[in-house]
């Protein structure tokens, strides 16, 4: 059955600032919002350039297309709903959007195979309504490279970082909290804000 756009959104910053990404009407496709797609470039950084990106449940594409508008060396994009898949090749040859590549594959399967710390930024936003955020996290967490980052949405918050990781920010929009982690700083924890303590004597 072919997926129509049921609307669109933005990519926000970067090179193809404005430039709009067809949103179709799927189970549990809801995209990353402006404000909090804003806020997680913000907290990374605006330049990208030349980081490693995995976009684990690439729906529309917004992360990812975003990642790679800010000059990101490789973006990955995983999707294994043939409709969406043919949405984003298409927004791929729209944008001309050479650093992108597209696989058709379930997530989980995928991050299982591949090498570890294959990327500086692994993004999850897995279908809104699944429990596919706890089964990911621990995969995308082995991709991730020394100095790389997590970014997860889910329904719920964290009740703690994993093991060897900190939260180095984290929000709520809606019924959605969005996180984003980094490893742990030998020595170190994290307070409320998301940046690192000593440990308590």
């Amino acid at each position: 059955m072919k997926a129509g756009p049921a609307h669109e959104v933005r990519i926000i910053g970067g090179q193809w600032k404005r430039s709009k990404l067809p949103v179709a009407d799927r189970p549990g496709l809801r995209p990353t919002p402006d404000r909090v797609r804003e806020m997680l470039f913000n907290w990374l950084g605006q330049d990208l350039t030349g980081w490693r990106c995995l976009d684990a449940f690439a729906g529309s594409g917004a992360l990812g297309f975003e990642a790679a508008s800010r000059g990101a060396a490789e973006v990955v994009l995983l999707e294994r709903d043939p409709a969406l898949v043919a949405s984003l090749r298409q927004s791929q040859q729209r944008l001309k959007a050479q650093t992108v590549r597209i696989d058709a594959a379930d997530a989980i399967a995928w991050m299982a195979r591949a090498p570890a710390g294959s990327f500086d930024l692994v993004l999850l936003d897995p279908p809104f309504g699944s429990d596919l955020a706890q089964q990911a996290l621990p995969q995308s967490l082995r991709l991730v490279a020394k100095d790389g980052f997590v970014y997860l949405e889910a329904r719920q918050a964290l009740p703690e970082s994993p093991q060897g990781w900190t939260i180095h920010r984290q929000g709520r929009a809606g019924a959605v909290h969005f996180h984003l982690l980094r490893r742990a700083v030998d020595g170190y924890t994290a307070d409320e804000s998301g940046l690192p303590r000593r440990p308590e004597p």
